[in-house]
């Protein structure tokens, strides 16, 4: 039974899809608690661009009267309010992709992350705040209000999930939608306090029209817990025919399962810290998270050893190259090219600028690189990392000084992360760490795995999560 005096943002996504399950609550009355929430916060926090909350009470009306039926075989999350990130097209809502130059646009169909969701019960509220075609990883789209972290609202929620983290972390939802093509799910979730997945290669289904075809770009889930991560992958992770790439996992597997078992028996990790970028260095309160898991794994039973991954230094240059060709995966018509932002018409230049013979080159690269790091990784089970090399950065700092500058302060603030876009490698963030700012900011630690690996990644977090827990603190916006 839930406590009383409980509010429902209060609960896990479990705890508020057993609940209704109890009759506890109903769907149109979670939904209602959550749009409320929603109006009360957003405007300081800035997570979401479009709401749509007569869709969300019909879905949650349609809830309820299934919940009024015997509960058996209804998916874990069912009736859970969620949110969807502005980069997945949904049907019949606009999809900005965080740019002016889309405004008005409204798509006709669903990403397969958005039905998938739906179709296991999750309710949407809308869509969540994203940069601008989801280039940079902060969130401060054109002609809107930065999206920030609620632990400081003058600080950025990180990006290219920037909305969807600062929901979750403010409770407006407690799991929802992201996507991760250089670190979009794990800089808000480290710079949110929060558990987020880059899941792997060929997992979750970018389709019908989505993704982008070197596999940089998957969906994972951004929550609170890792129960509530491993409940939302497991709602995601379903197989769909003419997905360019193989699942990397058999079919059956329970990531929720993994979750709760919380043991994954004593694992060889490896650790390094040092920022695969020349000339980058690691904060102390980033270096701090990552010693305080060096100590809790070991303190687990876990054999911790040092990991030289010996990154070739042209991967970042084959990473940029690619980046910049992806940029130009929206359609700008030459008229709208003026209404974008300085950032992206500079990666775009960059991308118009890389003939068919370089692409391919690099392509070819990324791929020769991702055997040769995959394989120095497969000596172990894990590999410990920190997720960012600095903590949350205050509102304008990306900014300030043209996108040179702009892209050169990304650099130092997430070395760590991109190299296993490149991979396809599961990689998730903890938060285990905090700087002694006042309040103290959220700081996370990245777990990697092989292709594949994802439920063992859950399962080893899980546990972490056990040993030091995370989930009582609450940022002063909550």
């Amino acid at each position: 039974m839930t406590p009383p005096g409980t509010q429902p943002h209060e609960l896990t996504a479990l705890e508020q899809a057993e609940a209704l399950r109890r009759g506890e609550i109903g769907a149109v009355e979670l939904v209602e608690h959550a749009l409320r929430r929603v109006e009360r916060l957003d405007p300081a926090l800035a997570a979401f661009v479009t709401l749509t909350p007569e869709r969300a009470l019909d879905a949650a009306r349609a809830a309820d009267a299934r919940l009024s039926g015997p509960a058996d075989g209804l998916p874990p999350l069912f009736g859970v309010p969620t949110a969807i990130k502005d980069l997945a097209t949904t049907a019949g809502v606009r999809t900005t992709f965080g740019s002016a130059v889309y405004r008005e646009f409204v798509p006709d169909v669903d990403d397969d992350s958005a039905r998938l969701l739906a179709e296991a019960g999750m309710i949407s509220l809308g869509k969540t705040a994203v940069p601008e075609f989801g280039l940079p990883p902060y969130t401060e789209p054109e002609g809107r209000a930065a999206t920030v972290t609620p632990w400081d609202t003058g600080r950025l929620a990180g990006g290219s999930s920037g909305g969807a983290g600062a929901a979750v972390a403010s409770g407006m939802v407690a799991a929802a939608h992201g996507t991760d093509g250089g670190g979009s799910i794990r800089i808000p979730a480290s710079v949110c306090g929060l558990v987020g997945l880059k899941t792997s290669r060929g997992l979750v289904s970018r389709g019908p029209a989505g993704g982008d075809p070197l596999g940089l770009s998957v969906s994972g889930p951004l929550a609170r817990t890792v129960a509530d991560a491993a409940a939302m992958l497991d709602a995601l992770a379903v197989p769909v025919l003419g997905e360019p790439y193989s699942r990397p996992v058999a079919d059956g597997v329970s990531f929720l399962a993994a979750a709760r078992r919380a043991d994954p028996g004593p694992l060889r990790i490896g650790r390094f810290a040092e920022p695969p970028l020349p000339g980058v260095s690691l904060d102390p309160a980033c270096l701090a998270a990552y010693q305080k898991a060096s100590v809790l794994l070991a303190e687990l039973g876990h054999e911790v050893v040092e990991f030289e991954p010996e990154f070739d230094d042209g991967i970042v240059a084959v990473f940029e190259t690619l980046w910049a060709v992806l940029a130009h995966a929206h359609p700008v018509p030459p008229a709208a090219e003026g209404a974008l932002l300085p950032l992206t018409r500079w990666w775009r230049e960059r991308g118009s600028a890389v003939g068919g013979p370089e692409f391919l080159a690099a392509a070819q690269a990324a791929r020769n690189a991702s055997r040769r790091i995959i394989a120095a990784h497969a000596e172990f089970d894990v590999v410990l990392t920190p997720t960012l090399a600095q903590p949350p950065r205050p509102v304008g700092w990306f900014t300030a000084d043209g996108p040179e500058d702009d892209y050169r302060r990304q650099r130092e603030f997430t070395p760590f992360t991109s190299v296993y876009n490149i991979t396809g490698q599961p990689a998730l963030s903890l938060p285990l760490g905090w700087t002694e700012d006042s309040p103290a900011l959220p700081v996370g630690v990245q777990l990697v795995g092989v292709p594949g690996a994802d439920a063992l990644l859950l399962e080893l977090a899980a546990a972490l999560e056990s040993a030091a827990p995370w989930s009582d603190r609450r940022p002063p916006a909550w």
